[in-house]
């Protein structure tokens, strides 16, 4: 009922940034939480951030506080990752997710989008 599509990502140098965009659409009155995941060939899936839709609060793993900043348009259904700061580590394919719940897996789950951090 809910569909995620992603944009941004791309070859950036050790230091710069890059902003990651996701919109959903479908039936988005019922999302509770948004968030944004990354997984590197060999790794499992990492948590890196999230936010509530109606209250604001934000969770950042530790491996990208600082650096990585979620942000939301609830007019417009989008979310938003401002990385900052990348390095090598960060490549991965990242993943922007959507729930109607506070609580377990996401539900629904954007296509993902490459970012590659080169030395």
């Amino acid at each position: 009922q809910v569909q995620l599509v992603q944009s941004g990502g791309g070859l950036v140098q050790t230091g710069g940034s890059l902003r990651l965009s996701c919109v959903a659409s479908g039936r988005t009155s019922s999302l509770q939480r948004m968030g944004w995941a990354r997984q590197a060939p060999g790794k499992e899936r990492e948590y890196l951030a999230r936010i509530e839709w109606n209250s604001g609060t934000t969770w950042y793993a530790e491996s990208v506080k600082g650096r990585f900043t979620i942000t939301k348009d609830n007019a417009k259904n989008m979310v938003f990752l401002q990385m900052n700061s990348l390095k090598p580590e960060d490549t991965a394919v990242y993943y922007c997710a959507a729930d109607p719940h506070l609580y377990g897996d996401y539900d629904y789950w954007g296509q993902g989008t490459q970012v590659t951090v080169s030395s």
